[in-house]
C-alpha cells in the first residue's frame, strides 16, 4: 500500500511520501478522490458448499453447525481490525464493501418460519468499531441487501446468513470537501441458482449500491458491486449470469451524465481472458490498475481458513474502473503481505483491496 501513497504524492502533490499518509483532508485547491474496493469474506465459502452437498437431514443439521463455527473461526473482529489498518494507512474518501454480512440467529430452531433477528455477526458495525477506535470516522453512504437464507443447525438454533453490498463514506469532511447523496441499490433480476440436495435449487441473489458523489463541487456517480462467480458451486463455470448482472448495470444505475466509477469484485479476471471484464471495458471504462498501478496486483484469492502461510493470489478481479473525465493517479493492492496478517495468523480476506487514487478536472 506504501506505492499508492508514494505515487499519489510525488505526481500529485509534489510532497514526500510520508506526508499524503498524514492528510486527514483533500488539498485545498485539488479534487483528489481515493476509493478503495473491499471484499471482507464471509468466511465459509468451503462450509457453504458442503452444506448445499448434505446428503440427509442430519448431515445438514451438522454441516450448517460448521456453517456458525466457521464464520468464528475466521475471526471477523480481529480481521477487522487489520482491515481498518489498511483505511488507516491509504484514508479513501469512500469503501465499497462485499461480503459484508450479518449473521443472526434464532432459538429454538424453526427454519425460516420466523426470521431470526439476535445478531452474532455484523460485520459492518464491527469494521466501523475498529475504524473508531483507529480515530477514523465513516458511515455507511448506501446499503442493499443481497441472498438472506435462514437454516436450522444442530447446535439449536437457525442460523441466517445476510450478504450485503455497502459502500462507506467519510464522516470527518465538511460537505465543501466531500457530499454524497442520492443513494441507491438493487438486486439485479440474473441470478445464479445453486442445486442441494435437500433445499432445492437456491437462488444466490446479487446486488449493487451507488451513490452520487461531490469533491469540492465537482459530481461524479459511484457503484459498487459484486458479481456472480456463475455457480461457482456448481462447475462448470460459465460467464452468463454475471454478463447479464453487467448488462443490467449498464442500463440502470450505470445511465448517467456524470462521470462513473465502478468498483467491486467483478469475478472476472482483468487479463483479457474475463469476458465479462472485456464487456465492461468495451462500455468505455478505463482501469486504474492499468492506467497507474505498480507491482502485485493479483487479488484471489487465499484459502478458505485464510491460515495459508504464503499468499495464494493468483488472478485480479477486483477493480477501480471509471468512465469520464477523470486522471488515473495511482492505484494499489492492499491486504496482499504477511505482514499485514492478523496476530493469529488469518489474512484479512480471501482477497486483497484495491485502492485507486483519481483526480477530477479543474475549474
Amino acid at each position: 500500500m506504501k506505492r499508492l501513497i508514494a505515487l499519489a504524492a510525488l505526481v500529485v502533490l509534489g510532497m514526500p511520501p510520508a506526508a499524503l499518509a498524514q492528510q486527514a483532508v483533500p488539498f485545498a485547491g485539488d479534487r483528489v478522490v481515493r476509493i478503495m474496493t473491499r471484499n471482507v469474506y464471509h468466511g465459509v465459502n468451503a462450509e457453504l458448499a458442503a452444506a448445499g452437498a448434505a446428503t440427509s437431514f442430519a448431515d445438514f443439521l451438522s454441516k450448517t453447525a460448521a456453517v456458525y463455527q466457521g464464520y468464528h473461526a475466521r475471526n471477523f473482529p480481529e480481521r477487522a481490525a487489520a482491515l481498518a489498518a489498511e483505511i488507516d494507512a491509504t484514508r479513501p474518501e469512500l469503501v465499497g464493501l462485499q461480503e459484508a454480512v450479518l449473521v443472526r440467529t434464532q432459538f429454538p430452531a424453526d427454519g425460516p418460519r420466523t426470521p431470526a433477528t439476535t445478531v452474532d455477526l455484523d460485520f459492518v458495525q464491527i469494521l466501523l468499531d475498529a475504524l473508531a477506535a483507529r480515530g477514523l470516522h465513516y458511515e455507511v453512504a448506501a446499503q442493499a441487501v443481497g441472498w438472506d437464507i435462514e437454516v436450522p443447525t444442530a447446535l439449536g438454533f437457525d442460523l441466517r446468513h445476510t450478504d450485503r453490498e455497502v459502500i462507506l463514506a467519510r464522516a470527518d469532511l465538511s460537505t465543501a470537501d466531500l457530499k454524497v447523496s442520492n443513494a441507491q441499490g438493487g438486486n439485479f433480476t440474473a441470478n445464479c441458482g445453486i442445486p442441494t440436495r435437500l433445499l432445492g435449487n437456491l437462488t444466490i441473489r446479487r446486488s449493487w449500491v451507488a451513490v452520487d458523489v461531490k469533491v469540492r463541487g465537482k459530481q461524479f456517480r459511484l457503484i459498487s458491486t459484486h458479481l456472480d462467480g456463475d455457480c461457482f458451486f456448481n462447475p462448470p463455470f460459465t460467464p452468463v449470469y454475471q454478463r447479464a448482472q453487467v448488462a443490467e448495470l449498464l442500463a440502470g444505475p450505470a445511465v448517467t451524465d456524470l462521470p462513473l466509477v465502478l468498483i467491486g469484485d467483478l469475478n472476472s479476471p482483468g487479463d483479457g481472458s474475463g469476458i465479462t471484464y472485456n464487456d465492461v471495458m468495451a462500455a468505455g471504462f478505463s482501469d486504474v490498475w492499468t492506467l497507474a498501478g505498480s507491482g502485485p496486483d493479483f487479488t484471489c484469492c487465499q484459502a478458505n481458513d485464510l491460515l495459508n502461510p504464503v499468499s495464494a493470489l493468483y488472478m485480479r478481479i477486483d477493480f477501480v474502473l471509471f468512465r469520464g473525465d477523470f486522471t488515473a493517479l495511482a492505484a494499489d493492492v492492499v491486504g496482499d503481505d504477511p505482514t499485514e496478517m492478523t496476530p493469529s495468523g488469518l489474512w484479512p480476506a480471501d482477497h486483497a483491496g484495491v485502492v485507486g487514487v483519481l483526480q477530477l478536472p479543474q475549474p
